[in-house]
């Protein structure tokens, strides 16, 4: 098709359009969530902005982190809500393509920065004494960009890509979002409905995923390697405890955020379309709602920090 006719291209996503009662109490069930991210994630934002004590390397990481999570659910949780409850649900060419490449961009750089967090808790627990030397200010400033920097990288190859192919006939996306790669929900969701040749498009998302999946994974499995290490040389079982402490928060989210879509990748292929939908919906908005509660319930220096921003606000509401 013609790119000047791009802004008359309209996709349909099918979703759970078999099931519509199913899709009302997903409507519910996803507010609610959206509502959770964006409320727990704000507050960790505003907690590592305001208070001296989490003006920390490993905070300004998990600043990032929740900025992040914001973005990605923002740039398709609103538009999925509002397909939940209505009977047309079409996007257009332009709305799917900056979809798609936000929330990949965000989702790819979410993966280099869990990378950096377990590189920080690396230097934190098996080299302490220069941690303040090695993660300087400047550093965190440097590896915060590169991951949003590698994140932009990837979505801009893949959405060039992506933009070029030709699409006619019926456009029917099965999926709840328009987006590149929804994981093994509907592999290469988007580009699939392209009427040519897409074998360019399956290899570099391949490659996407060896780099920004599976890459960054070995490199966090290697940190937490040598993290055990040194944690197990520690003589008093105290100190074992309050090392491995540091970095439990980070290992929880790695391990939710990548067991998930080990076991989408895993997982035996399904004749159930809707479960697999189901499951990807899982970690497109469950991973980014738990985050932040995971770090605020493993993390005392986050709850003294609540605490004292909900003492200011009582005490301004008194006075």
């Amino acid at each position: 098709m013609d790119r000047m006719n791009w802004t008359e291209i309209e996709f349909i996503l099918q979703g759970l359009s078999e099931y519509p009662r199913v899709e009302k109490l997903l409507f519910v069930i996803c507010l609610m969530m959206y509502l959770v991210i964006l409320l727990g994630n704000s507050t960790l934002i505003i907690l590592t902005l305001l208070d001296s004590r989490l003006h920390m390397p490993m905070y300004f990481f998990l600043g990032n982190l929740s900025f992040l999570d914001i973005w990605y659910t923002s740039t398709f949780i609103p538009s999925m809500l509002i397909h939940f409850l209505s009977q047309k649900k079409t996007i257009s060419f332009t709305r799917c393509v900056v979809q798609m490449s936000v929330s990949y961009t965000m989702g790819s750089a979410e993966c280099v920065l869990l990378t950096v967090m377990a590189y920080d808790r690396y230097v934190a627990i098996c080299n302490p004494l220069r941690y303040s030397i090695i993660i300087s200010k400047a550093l965190c400033i440097q590896m915060a960009a590169l991951s949003w920097g590698l994140g932009f990288l990837n979505s801009l190859t893949e959405t060039i890509l992506a933009i070029r192919l030709p699409f006619c006939g019926k456009n029917v996306i099965n999926h709840f979002i328009c987006e590149i790669l929804a994981f093994v929900c509907e592999i290469l969701a988007f580009v699939k409905v392209a009427c040519t040749d897409i074998s360019l498009n399956e290899i570099t998302i391949m490659l996407g995923n060896v780099l920004f999946l599976f890459s960054p994974l070995l490199l966090i499995c290697i940190s937490y390697v040598f993290i055990l290490s040194t944690v197990l040389r520690i003589n008093s079982a105290e100190g074992r405890k309050k090392a491995f402490s540091t970095c439990s928060a980070h290992l929880t989210v790695v391990t939710m955020f990548y067991g998930t879509i080990l076991l989408m990748y895993m997982k035996p292929k399904s004749k159930d379309s809707a479960f697999n939908k189901l499951i990807a919906l899982f970690y497109g908005v469950v991973t980014p709602m738990l985050n932040p509660i995971i770090y605020s319930l493993r993390n005392t220096e986050v709850h003294g920090a609540m605490r004292k921003l909900m003492t200011r606000h009582w005490f301004w509401r008194k006075g």
